[in-house]
């Protein structure tokens, strides 16, 4: 049975220890981070020895390409990514261009993402940074006003399923306000309900969107209690309700500091609030054996939304030539200066 899972291993290769967890216990999905990734041939390698672990063919593996800092594929293998920032400087020049440069970036991203085995990305970046907010966010987001961000998110979302990835927006239900970053520390947002709706904007414009990660944010004028990851009120009235969106909702990453308790709890706490699957990227084993004792197996509504999203991106798009693509990809880029 498939569990609700999506994991992060150690290495560059699998462990004998991980392929014996993988073959038992079965998780959804693979994630990587830089610490997975030396070159094309291994990426392509281990992304091929994770489908052959789980006896999937379509198992869906993912990894944070967003471009700027958030980059795992990187040079001398792959090339370089502007920041989302760049794409709303290129806009306030030329909003069409704008449109292009995001389409064709995460394009390109996901003809690379492709070529390795990698079949989902954590993008696009819906969030709205505001004044005086910490910068976990800061130039990943496409710009500071709702229309920007919606509208060059589609673009990039719409760039990465062209290419045959699906894309994941993030992170809902907004997290442009955080004062601290949520790998380190739990952000509150004190703002009144009234404001929040201006963050809700582009995560509604794009609800009809395959994928979507929470935000480990609390929102007080919401649930003061919980972050939107585990809080049922969050989820339904707001995700599920307000924003309208009904694709696969995964959890940020449980082993983030923003989350307190143990391991498990974490995971069973995010699944009750109405996540679909959860998310674990350190590749700690101890902590993958916890989350396999209670994370359950993908059912119901949750496998409904897992295996509508693995078909998002199976649409037939016309093939871009990759040479006159990174060319005119270049020559948008330089309107930004």
């Amino acid at each position: 049975m498939t569990r609700a899972l999506i994991i992060g291993v150690s290495g560059t290769e699998l462990t004998a220890q991980e392929g014996s967890f993988l073959k038992a216990f079965d998780p959804w999905g693979l994630i990587l981070f830089k610490r997975n990734i030396e070159h094309p041939q291994q990426v392509k390698a281990l992304t091929e020895a994770f489908r052959k672990a789980v006896s999937r063919p379509d198992a869906p593996i993912l990894v944070d390409q967003e471009g700027g800092r958030v980059q795992r594929l990187t040079k001398p293998h792959w090339p370089l990514y502007p920041t989302g920032e760049t794409f709303g400087r290129i806009g306030r020049i030329d909003p069409e261009s704008a449109k292009k440069a995001a389409y064709l970036g995460a394009y390109l991203i996901g003809i690379d993402l492709i070529s390795v085995g990698i079949s989902v990305d954590c993008l696009p970046v819906l969030d709205i940074p505001v004044a005086g907010a910490h910068d976990v966010i800061g130039d990943r987001a496409y710009g500071r006003d709702a229309e920007t961000v919606s509208v060059l998110g589609r673009a990039a979302a719409e760039g990465l399923m062209a290419s045959g990835v699906i894309p994941i927006m993030k992170h809902i239900p907004g997290h442009g306000r955080a004062g601290v970053d949520s790998h380190l520390d739990l952000p509150i947002v004190d703002a009144p309900l009234s404001e929040l709706e201006t963050d809700f904007i582009p995560f509604k414009a794009n609800a009809d969107l395959p994928m979507a990660m929470t935000a480990h944010v609390v929102y007080e004028a919401i649930d003061p209690q919980n972050p939107a990851t585990t809080s049922k009120t969050v989820i339904d009235t707001i995700i599920r309700g307000k924003i309208g969106f009904d694709g696969l909702l995964m959890g940020d990453d449980v082993s983030m500091q923003a989350l307190k308790g143990p391991i498990a709890e974490r995971a069973t706490a995010s699944l009750a609030a109405g996540c679909d699957v959860v998310l674990h990227c350190n590749g700690h084993f101890d902590e993958m054996q916890d989350l396999a004792a209670v994370v359950p197996e993908l059912t119901g509504k949750a496998l409904q939304r897992a295996e509508k999203a693995l078909l998002s991106a199976q649409k037939s798009y016309p093939q871009r030539d990759l040479v006159d693509a990174r060319a005119e990809f270049a020559s948008l880029l330089a309107l930004a200066g």
